[in-house]
C-alpha cells in the first residue's frame, strides 16, 4: 500500500482492518524498540507493545492528525509505560508490609503448632484421669459436660484441671532447665 500513515490511521478508524494491518506492519519495530527503551526488558517491551497494538484500535479514534502519526503513536507508547509504571508503584505501595505480615503470620503459625506438639506429647505423661479431663476441657466441654462424661463432679473437673495444670508447668520448667 502506498497509503500515507495518515490515511492508514483515519481508515483504521472508521474500522478497515486491512488498513489497520498494513499500519501495524509500517509501525510495530519502532513501537517495540521505544517500549523496550522505556522498560529495559524484552519480556516488558513485548507485553506493552501487545497491550498497545490492543487498545490501539480504540485510541485511533481519537487521532486527529494535528501531529504526525509516529509522534502521536509514541506519545500513546510514553503513556502506556507511565501507566503501567504507576500501576506497579501502586501494587508496590500496596504489598508493602504484606511481605512482613505474611512472615509474622506463618511465624505465629509456627509457633502455635510448636505448642499444640509440646501440649500433645506433654499430655501423654499426665495420668490418665487428668489427661482425660483436660483432652474433653481442650475441646470445648464445659465442666458440667465433662464431669457427666467422666461420672464424676464438677468440683473433681476443676480440680483436675487444676493439677494437669501443675504438671504441664512442671514439666515445662524442667524443659527449661536444659
Amino acid at each position: 500500500m502506498d497509503a500515507s500513515d495518515d490515511d492508514l490511521a483515519m481508515a483504521a478508524a472508521g474500522g478497515d482492518g486491512a488498513a489497520f494491518a498494513a499500519l501495524l506492519a509500517r509501525r510495530y519495530d519502532g513501537l517495540f524498540r521505544l517500549a523496550f527503551r522505556l522498560t529495559g526488558s524484552q519480556h516488558e517491551a513485548e507485553d506493552l507493545t501487545q497491550d498497545i497494538c490492543a487498545a490501539l484500535p480504540a485510541k485511533l479514534r481519537a487521532f486527529r492528525g494535528d501531529a504526525k502519526l509516529t509522534t502521536w503513536l509514541y506519545r500513546v507508547v510514553v503513556n502506556a509505560a507511565h501507566d503501567r509504571r504507576r500501576k506497579r508503584a501502586s501494587h508496590t505501595r500496596a504489598a508493602d508490609g504484606w511481605g512482613d505480615w505474611e512472615l509474622n503470620r506463618r511465624g505465629a503459625d509456627a509457633d502455635t503448632a510448636r505448642q499444640i506438639d509440646w501440649l500433645t506429647t506433654s499430655m501423654a505423661l499426665l495420668p490418665d484421669d487428668l489427661r482425660d479431663t483436660l483432652a474433653l476441657v481442650l475441646d470445648d466441654m464445659t465442666h458440667r459436660d465433662a464431669a457427666a462424661v467422666l461420672g464424676v463432679s464438677e468440683g473433681t473437673i476443676s480440680w483436675r484441671i487444676s493439677e494437669a495444670k501443675k504438671h504441664l508447668r512442671a514439666l515445662r520448667e524442667k524443659e527449661d532447665q536444659t
